[in-house]
């Protein structure tokens, strides 16, 4: 791994950019393009990805090489992605939410917060991202499907997340004329009973039933917006059904799924865990030394299924396809996204895991998480806090993963709260995040 200053130089008619399709600036930036490196040695990209990553002239890149490739984190100064939390209440009682577990006031989001974020997006170029949700449902609050409209109106890319219960044909109507980029619906079972069991006080066939409507009032086919995505949280009372949530989330027309572990808020989820042989394993298979496999694409079926299970669980480090299989340790998606998230109240922190304080469950040890809070929008501006000198200097901590590996050990005191750590660090350390482990995964 390496930090290395790159020259990212403007394109000239001498220079041209060489991609696989024509791209306008308000066209779509191409996912692949050929970059070059120029007669003294600089990197040369396109203006439409330069301008989509945040890649100015003379950005300074973590770089990091595996096999054949270089992976090029995004700039640290680069604010890409906003998470707001229109409230923090919800109108179901899930036994996955952190709700059970925390230490928070219940709150909805004034008019005047959101238009102090609204202002914050408006000095930002590109303007990035908006997601709305959190901790509780954003379609609860009343002005959310405004708010999205009006987030559209700035040019946003602009998501949402629901549990789908309050997707009345009106609600959808309103988010399909605002421009919502892409609906997420959290789906925990595939059944009204397993899906009960998890998400308390709501009905899976009504759910689906919201889903469907949804999805037949957009216009169009191919292409349609916004876009759907199903969320689905694997607890070994429910990961039997996630074949057949996959089957209706294709049905319903989905073009995301996102699968996520569930945090252990409580006692009563401890047991629910299947990571326990993922988090022993995590130090030993980021190790330089450790044996690697390779493997080809292959059928997964009854003649091959028993032998790659016991090759992906065979100790050795795993490539499938040319792709480390198991993804990579010690990374964090919300500093890679370039986000901070806004709760209700106008507080700024690094993630939503953050925004709240909350207690969890860590090697069958209570653990808890304090709130980090970067200040507020009703006082400063989004770019300002963005650019405070102690949470650039804490993004840059996170992206090197300057932290001891308590995921793995967890064994000392300092374990039981993310306030200090055995490497010195001050809070927040994030040495015990799942997150960062690839464990916890969020939309």
């Amino acid at each position: 791994m390496a930090v290395l200053p790159i020259a990212l130089i403007e394109e000239t008619a001498s220079a041209p950019a060489r991609t696989n399709g024509a791209a306008s600036p308000s066209s779509p930036t191409p996912k692949v393009e050929w970059g070059y490196v120029d007669e003294e040695g600089r990197l040369v990209l396109s203006p439409e990805m330069r301008r989509s990553l945040g890649l100015q002239p003379g950005a300074t890149l973590r770089v990091e090489r595996d096999g054949n490739t270089l992976r090029l984190h995004r700039p640290l100064n680069h604010l890409a992605k906003v998470y707001v939390e229109p409230t923090n209440a919800c109108n179901l009682d899930c036994i996955t939410c952190f709700r059970n577990a925390w230490q928070a006031n219940v709150g909805r989001m004034r008019e005047e917060t959101f238009a102090a974020v609204l202002e914050g997006v408006r000095q930002i170029d590109p303007v990035p991202t908006l997601y709305f949700g959190g901790i509780g449902e954003p379609l609860f609050h009343p002005r959310t499907v405004e708010w999205v409209a009006e987030a559209k109106r700035l040019g946003a890319r602009v998501e949402l997340i629901t549990n789908g219960t309050l997707l009345t044909e009106q609600r959808s109507r309103q988010l399909i004329e605002a421009g919502l980029d892409l609906l997420w619906v959290s789906i925990d079972g595939a059944t009204p009973e397993s899906y009960a069991d998890v998400r308390l006080g709501a009905e899976l066939p009504n759910v689906l039933a919201n889903l469907q409507r949804f999805r037949t009032l957009r216009k169009g086919h191919k292409g349609a917006k916004p876009e759907i995505g199903v969320a689905f949280v694997a607890m070994k009372r429910n990961i039997a059904d996630l074949p057949k949530v996959l089957k209706i989330a294709r049905q319903l027309g989905a073009l995301h799924f996102s699968v996520s572990n569930v945090l252990p808020v409580t006692e009563n989820l401890k047991e629910e865990v299947l990571y326990k042989q993922s988090m022993r394993s995590i130090t030993y298979l980021d190790s330089t030394h450790t044996p690697q496999l390779s493997l080809p694409k292959m059928d997964f079926d009854e003649i091959t299924r028993e032998a790659l299970f016991e090759a992906f669980q065979s100790g050795f480090s795993v490539r499938y396809a040319g792709a480390k299989w198991g993804g990579s340790n010690d990374v964090c998606d919300y500093i890679e996204a370039g986000s901070l998230t806004v709760g209700w109240n106008g507080d700024v922190a690094p993630c939503w895991p953050l925004l709240h304080t909350h207690n969890s469950i860590l090697h069958d040890k209570p653990h808890v998480i304090h709130r980090h809070i970067i200040g507020n929008v009703h006082e400063r501006s989004l770019l300002d806090l963005w650019n405070d000198p102690a949470y650039v200097a804490y993004r840059a901590r996170v992206q090197g993963f300057a932290f001891p590996p308590c995921t793995f050990c967890g064994g000392c005191d300092l374990s039981v709260a993310n306030l200090e750590d055995c490497f010195g660090n001050e809070a927040p350390v994030c040495g015990a995040c799942l997150w960062a482990q690839g464990l916890i995964r969020c939309p």
